[in-house]
């Protein structure tokens, strides 16, 4: 391909307006022409032609450098590949001519310069392209509106603005795509979350979403890291099942009926009839199959999206979110909980150490506690408490609570918060819970009233993580099931295990879009995930 492509461009030194060419738009000299698979932009001024190729397609390389006029025989091909914002900005020294592709936040002119704010998504920061009006590319300068998408080539040079390291004086500017600016929503002015939720596909490109997602990135690179370098497996649970975990019901049906026309047997619909031959489901949870492996390969975790069909509005809410679920064999309650503190630190010093920018954006903007809030629960010790010792500080604390509390009573966020921030002033393990308020699953404690379950709560928002010792005794299992008022026949498998070398084994989840909120400060869980599922909601 190459070969065809250099006899092409050798060919508009002889003919530089063969058929097919376009001028570019505000340009007198510069032109495009498709060859093969790239699009070809040429110049031809005062005896000198240059030459830069575009593939069409996204691999991002630029093949620069045909002097035909003052080097005809001793032509060659130079290799110029995209550098992401972040990795100029970051480097040692000025110098070199760079590539930079990116959309435009903001441009000014003066009478003999245009400066042009872009961003690439690579870093909270900008980058200004200095425009020289006496370059050819001056003339599209004033085509340059808030959302375009430029590319650029020019010599990274040192910034004599305040607050940037570099900039990057243009040698090349061409527009890949404009943004109409009487109906682009994204102007430069601060908007609401609640109208930023309403153009889902433009907010990524806004400073507050560019480091949501960048940090959500790290985030999920943290958990896996974690739970890899500890040896687990990651293991893919599936997303359609005919079992609650959670015993609450709040669950999504799977069906291919037709909802018109549903077949019916004996007054009833007939799920026999249905994609599964039976009840399915989105699910709620990959504990239970998580548990299956970890009755094999000892130590595994999911990290994957959950569903529940809980008719909320709240800014705590989402029906579609991600949860991380470790389940570890040989492993009781005290193990448990110290895996759940090492595994909050290393993520949380992650952030900090590799989020800097982002989150002093989010210390700013949205908690000027979010950083010390961090920094203070990775070189903590977290407190170990049990529910009745925890329920009998309450009780004894003399605060007023708008929930009652009382042995029995599930403990509520501004109990749980009371605990963190004033009592103890750090992370708590609470344990040992009454049974009647917790599933199913989780081991029974010789009392017959607690059982072997644990949440860890930390500062601002209460309960991070639920966890649990399961019941590895299977006639006690049954037993939970039963009351439960569970179908044994949809959990025969689950019971199975406990037949079969059954073993302690332990396990805990934790909601990845409500630990984001945390790490960030963001007042809406809506506002950390992509694209929120809620009540009446499922656009984008």
């Amino acid at each position: 391909m190459f070969s065809r492509l250099q006899t092409a461009i050798d060919a508009l030194a002889n003919d530089p307006r063969p058929p097919g060419c376009v001028k570019l738009a505000g340009s007198s000299d510069q032109w495009r022409i498709r060859i093969d698979d790239y699009r070809v932009i040429y110049a031809v001024d005062d005896g000198r032609s240059e030459v830069t190729i575009l593939p069409v397609s996204h691999r991002r390389e630029v093949y620069r450098g045909w002097d035909h006029y003052q080097d005809l025989q001793n032509r060659r091909i130079n290799i110029m590949r995209r550098t992401k914002i972040k990795d100029l900005l970051s480097r040692e020294q000025a110098g070199g001519e760079v590539l930079v592709q990116g959309w435009v936040k903001t441009r000014r002119s003066s009478k003999n310069v245009a400066f042009i704010q872009i961003s690439d998504g690579s870093t909270l920061a900008d980058l200004q392209v200095v425009v020289d009006k006496s370059l050819p590319a001056y003339k599209i300068v004033d085509s340059l509106n808030t959302g375009c998408s430029v590319s650029v080539v020019g010599a990274l040079a040192e910034s004599l603005g305040k607050g940037q390291k570099y900039e990057v004086q243009a040698s090349s500017i061409e527009v890949l795509g404009q943004a109409d600016p009487e109906t682009y929503p994204l102007q430069k002015k601060r908007h609401t979350p609640e109208f930023l939720r309403e153009i889902a596909h433009l907010r990524p490109r806004t400073n507050t979403f560019g480091a949501m997602a960048r940090i959500r990135n790290q985030m999920s690179q943290s958990i896996h890291g974690f739970f890899q370098n500890q040896g687990f497996l990651f293991i893919q649970t599936p997303m359609i099942t005919a079992s609650d975990a959670e015993g609450a019901g709040d669950m999504f049906r799977v069906t291919t009926m037709d909802l018109n026309n549903l077949p019916m047997k004996d007054g009833s619909v007939n799920n026999e009839e249905d994609f599964f031959g039976k009840p399915a489901f989105l699910t709620v949870s990959g504990q239970l199959e998580a548990e299956i492996f970890a009755m094999a390969m000892s130590d595994v975790y999911t990290f994957g999206p959950t569903f529940r069909a809980e008719n909320s509005n709240t800014s705590r809410h989402l029906a579609e979110f991600w949860m991380v679920e470790p389940e570890v064999a040989f492993c009781d309650l005290d193990g448990l909980a110290e895996l759940s503190e090492d595994f909050l630190k290393y993520v949380f010093s992650q952030v900090l150490e590799n989020c800097g920018e982002d989150m002093a954006f989010f210390n700013r903007w949205y908690d000027d506690k979010a950083i010390s809030t961090l920094e203070d629960i990775v070189k903590s010790d977290f407190e170990r408490l049990t529910y009745t010792e925890a329920v009998d500080i309450l009780i004894k604390s003399g605060e007023t609570f708008e929930y009652p509390v009382e042995w029995g009573l599930d403990l509520q966020s501004e109990h749980e918060r009371f605990l963190t921030e004033k009592r103890v002033g750090r992370p708590v393990i609470v344990t040992d819970y009454p049974i009647e308020i917790k599933a199913f699953y989780m081991r029974q404690n010789d009392d017959g009233k607690t059982v072997r379950a644990l949440d860890v709560l930390v500062p601002r928002i209460g309960e991070i993580i639920g966890g649990s010792q399961r019941e590895e005794r299977g006639d006690i299992l049954l037993e939970r099931l039963r009351k439960a008022g569970l179908p044994e026949e949809a959990y025969w498998w689950y019971l199975d295990l406990r037949k079969y070398g059954t073993v302690p084994h332990s396990g805990f989840g934790l909601g990845f879009e409500r630990t984001v909120q945390f790490v960030t400060g963001v007042p809406n869980i809506r506002d950390v995930i992509p694209f929120p599922r809620t009540p009446k909601n499922a656009e984008f």
